[in-house]
């Protein structure tokens, strides 16, 4: 299985300190955020790991190198000047994660969080076309994004609402008609096409076609400096 780490994102919110790193490089606990998960992506045997760029590209391989240290082979999809959002991240990423066009699934987690799960259990083979690790709702998100009913994930439902870690398994099949789901939203004329992740998750999920499981672990979304700064506390403080 293959892995890509979303890592294009411009980091705005995060300024000053993404003016010189991009946000998944910034550290937390000893390493850059995003080393945390090619080490957990290394340990249940992932060797090729995609990692899509915009934002201060050239150092993510000045950081990272070609991934050897981790047992890794990191390979990098340049997004240009202006990030493709997660749809078109992980279109324009996908000749490298299905090369043989074999519809293997790949797991793809965002660089901006820490997350504790234990990625050994994510299922190599979800019965969907997607299978998304949910989390309770943080102050900065209290409406959630989804609802998981008996281990599907919808849109909608009388469950109680969660939040999408940023962590799941998806297949390239996802992304067949993203056309067609899409539409004429700004972006989609662009070269390369520039759309979001969750209008094709949310069409999935209407055909039950997405599965999911709620992580009720450690999981923080690096969304200020003042969660990097608790985060890197709280990760020193259990070293």
């Amino acid at each position: 299985m293959k892995a890509l780490v979303f890592a294009a994102g411009l980091g705005e919110r995060m300024r000053p300190l993404t003016e010189h790193t991009p946000k998944p490089l910034l550290p937390a606990g000893g390493k850059p955020l995003i080393a945390w998960h090619l080490e957990k992506l290394a340990a249940i045997g992932v060797r090729e790991v995609v990692v899509n760029t915009s934002w201060l590209a050239d150092r993510f391989p000045q950081v990272l190198g070609d991934g050897s240290q981790w047992g890794l082979r990191v390979h990098y999809s340049y997004e240009g000047h202006t990030p493709l959002e997660t749809g078109g991240g992980m279109l324009h990423a996908l000749a490298l994660l299905d090369e043989a066009d074999t519809d293997m699934p790949f797991i793809a987690v965002n660089g901006d969080i820490w997350c504790d799960a234990d990625f050994a259990e994510l299922p190599d083979q979800p019965a969907g076309e997607a299978h998304l690790v949910l989390v309770d709702n943080p102050a900065h998100n209290p409406g959630g994004d989804f609802v998981l009913d008996h281990g599907r994930v919808l849109s909608d439902g009388d469950a109680a609402r969660l939040t999408f870690a940023g962590l799941g398994v998806y297949r390239p099949s996802l992304l067949r008609d993203w056309r067609q789901v899409i539409g004429n939203a700004d972006g989609v004329e662009a070269n390369p096409p520039r759309f979001k992740l969750a209008p094709l998750l949310r069409a999935a999920m209407m055909e039950g076609r997405v599965s999911g499981e709620h992580h009720r672990g450690r999981w923080t979304d690096v969304g200020t400096p003042q969660r990097l700064q608790a985060l890197d506390a709280e990760l020193r403080g259990g070293q």
